[in-house]
């Protein structure tokens, strides 16, 4: 009976092992933080804002703004400011060919881009975009929990307003 016991207990002890490593729940309780600063150019020329949008909450609180800046050799970057979010295993930022990425079936349906893991889930944080990537039909961003297929949280993106002025004149 003690045989038994001593090979329950061992069985028991890498089972929680093998799961805590798979699942690594000490991410929901560390946070990450970043603070990258916005990409600058040579000659100091500022970037432009095209798009914009606010994050709100779907499974975990998330808050912060999403804006997609065009530089001025025509590199288009993500910037997520202010941004926070609920850590995890495996959290990634998305790119939503959809109007809106207001639930998990939006997003596996509609198709997305996956532009990486979150850089930290507070703080300040860029995205480099293809130049190939269609603004017209990527018209969200979601923070994705890859591991277990589950939205954060969205933004849905708008042109912004210095890029509206533009196209008004």
């Amino acid at each position: 009976m003690k045989k038994w016991r001593k090979v329950v207990i061992a069985v028991v002890v890498v089972a929680v092992l093998v799961a805590w490593y798979a699942f690594r729940p000490e991410r929901l309780f560390v946070n990450r933080r970043v603070d990258e600063a916005m990409p600058t150019e040579q000659g100091g020329a500022s970037a432009q804002p095209l798009e914009s949008g606010r994050f709100y909450s779907i499974l975990h609180p998330t808050e912060g703004v999403a804006t997609i800046y065009r530089t001025g050799d025509g590199t288009r970057v993500l910037r997520l400011t202010r941004f926070k979010t609920s850590n995890g295993p495996d959290v990634h930022v998305y790119m939503v060919a959809a109007d809106d990425a207001k639930d998990v079936a939006t997003v596996q349906q509609a198709g997305f881009i996956d532009l990486g893991v979150i850089k930290g889930n507070i703080g300040d944080q860029n995205y480099m975009l293809s130049s190939d990537l269609n603004l017209g039909k990527y018209r969200a961003v979601s923070i994705w929990c890859k591991r277990f297929s589950v939205n954060f949280g969205a933004a849905a993106l708008r042109p912004a307003e210095s890029s509206q002025n533009e196209h008004a004149h």
